[in-house]
This record gives structure tokens, C-alpha cells and sequence, in this order.
């Protein structure tokens, strides 16, 4: 029972959106709901439209198969799933993978604005240092097999002090992105 509880209290957003093939976006959203809760059908019903609603998809969306619906709405959709619970704490998988950039900017607002508004906490993985600085307060930077350096992400570029901070914040690619 306490790990059913502290399952419910995170949700997962996969690179891929991971959505099952063969259900339903509704479906797809509603399967954490069938693990942990004892609803009705038409409670679970109203609920799943709801994250659709939040995550910016239309109803209509609902009834279609991920097949059916381009990159950017399976992202949408998983992140759908991965809200479906409430949960406190959500992970994220590469969330802008894939993407265009006006897709991937409109992502990172998306998950700005639930992180805001839900008071999440957001653990992203990401090599994308627009979502980096968009969506991340803090930031844990691997390298060498280790958490090298935390910090607020200006902070790390203002004054990396490992190599690979560096590179990656000052060189050429990130000052391509930051002159944006």
C-alpha cells in the first residue's frame, strides 16, 4: 500500500510519450487511474478530458490513437498520462526531443506554466539549453560519470568551472542558442 501511494505521488513523461498503441489517447490516460483509483467510468472520463485540457489538446483528440496524432501531440498526450494522478513530482524524458523549434519553445512554456501553476516539481532530463533555461530554476550537471556542479542555470554559464560547463554553455552551439 505505501508503495501504491508513493507511486501515484509521480508521474513520467518518456521521450517517446510511450503511449500504448493500441488504446486511446483517453485510454492511454486513463490506465494510471485504473492502477491506482477506484473510479467511475464517467469519473475517469471527465478527468482524462481535464489533463487534455491542460496540456493544450482538444477533445477531439481523445478518440484518436497515437498513430493518429503527430510528435508533438504524443508528447502532449504522455504528458497527459503523467498528470493524470495529481502528482507532485514529475519526470521528463528529453521532453523538446524531437520537435520543432516553435513545437519545442510552446513544450517548454507548457511546462513552465504547470510547474507554476500546479506547483510541480520537474526533474528534466534534457541537452537542450533552451528548455534548460526555460523551464529549470536549478541544475545538475553530469559529466565524468558524476553530478560535476549544481546551480541556477545563469549561473553555471556565468562561471562553469569544469570543462564540459563550459563548452557546453559558452561554446559555440550554446552561444548560437542564447543569442536567440
Amino acid at each position: 500500500e505505501e508503495k501504491i501511494d508513493m507511486e501515484s505521488r509521480w508521474g513520467v513523461l518518456f521521450q517517446d510519450g510511450a503511449l500504448f498503441s493500441s488504446l486511446t489517447v483517453l485510454q492511454n490516460i486513463q490506465v494510471p487511474m485504473r492502477e491506482h483509483l477506484d473510479l467511475s467510468q464517467s469519473i475517469m472520463d471527465d478527468l482524462a478530458y481535464l489533463k487534455l485540457a491542460m496540456v493544450g489538446l482538444s477533445s477531439t483528440a481523445a478518440h484518436k490513437f497515437p498513430s493518429e496524432l503527430s510528435g508533438g501531440m504524443r508528447k502532449r498526450a504522455g504528458l497527459a498520462r503523467a498528470l493524470s494522478l495529481d502528482p507532485e513530482i514529475v519526470f521528463l524524458d528529453e521532453p523538446t526531443a524531437g520537435l520543432d523549434p516553435i513545437g519545442a519553445a510552446a513544450f517548454d512554456q507548457l511546462i513552465r506554466k504547470l510547474q507554476q501553476t500546479l506547483g510541480l516539481t520537474v526533474y528534466m532530463v534534457t541537452h537542450d539549453l533552451d528548455s534548460i533555461f526555460t523551464v529549470c530554476d536549478r541544475v545538475a550537471v553530469l559529466a565524468d560519470k558524476k553530478i560535476v556542479r549544481t546551480g541556477a542555470p545563469a549561473e553555471l554559464q556565468a562561471r562553469p568551472l569544469h570543462p564540459w560547463i563550459e563548452e557546453y554553455f559558452c561554446g559555440v552551439r550554446a552561444r548560437a542558442a542564447l543569442a536567440q
